[in-house]
């Protein structure tokens, strides 16, 4: 007997009193298991369920199209972004753009996007994750904060956070690719450093690990790395309606030579 978790989500249009029993009726004469139930944002609910018969989620399907006052949004395997929603409560914003997946929270949503970016950073092998935000915003501290989430080691190859951090080298104990977190500051390596940075930076590029790189967009205009060896942007605001620019930051001398 293999059991599998399922996602349930649906809109209520009529609230009306009873509803959320007779959702739960439903299951529990299909004998399907609910592991965790949360209103997602305004009139959406979620739950986390648990079976072992396919079969019986066909039949849910088929029988909450019945069910007045409700529309199913959602009835599948869950996703990390999935669980996530039920944990917190609310949804993650995301669109797709240059053909990268991007991810957009505020300030206020630090714990979701802690535990998001947490949950891309147990992954194992190579991925490059994008931060975009104004200064002071907390794209270094949600971070580090997600590496402690992930139990996995940092290691800052470019920061702003106290002081300006350029590296030239790694330790060894830095290359052990398996718990490690690379931390670049797209304006500082690429701005504010020299050709021996440069070159660290293209040497962790290539290593199967995770790399979050603030300032993405100034890191692809003066690299010869594309927004195609990005696997995701995240975008953190003060507030939605607040202006991501790099207009001020003009193209420096130490450029990454792409000849």
């Amino acid at each position: 007997m293999v059991l599998e978790d399922w996602y349930l989500e649906y809109h209520i249009h009529k609230d009306r009193p009873g509803l959320l029993g007779d959702i739960a009726s439903l299951l529990g004469m299909l004998s399907i298991n609910i592991l965790t139930v949360n209103g997602v944002e305004n009139k959406n609910r979620g739950f986390l369920l648990q079976t072992d018969d396919r079969q019986k989620i066909s039949a849910l399907r088929s029988m909450l199209r019945k069910v007045e006052n409700i529309t199913v949004t959602a009835l599948r395997q869950p996703t990390v972004i999935d669980r996530l929603a039920l944990r917190h409560g609310m949804f993650i914003e995301r669109e797709s753009n240059e053909n990268v997946k991007t991810y957009k929270f505020t300030r206020a949503q630090l714990g979701i996007l802690v535990d998001f970016l947490g949950e891309l950073l147990k992954k194992e092998g190579n991925q490059v994750i994008g931060i975009r935000g104004m200064p002071r915003v907390g794209k270094t501290e949600s971070i580090v904060a997600a590496s402690v989430y992930a139990n996995k080691r940092w290691s800052f190859v470019s920061s702003t956070l106290l002081r300006q951090t350029i590296r030239y080298r790694l330790e060894e104990d830095e290359l052990a690719t398996d718990n490690m977190v690379y931390l670049i500051d797209g304006i500082v390596s690429t701005l504010r450093s020299n050709e021996q940075h440069h070159s660290l930076v293209r040497e962790i590029m290539r290593l199967p690990a995770p790399k979050v790189i603030e300032h993405p967009d100034i890191f692809v205009r003066e690299t010869e790395f594309g927004w195609e060896h990005f696997d995701r942007i995240i975008e953190l605001r003060n507030s939605p309606e607040e202006e991501i620019s790099y207009q001020m930051i003009q193209t420096g001398f130490s450029s990454f030579d792409i000849s």
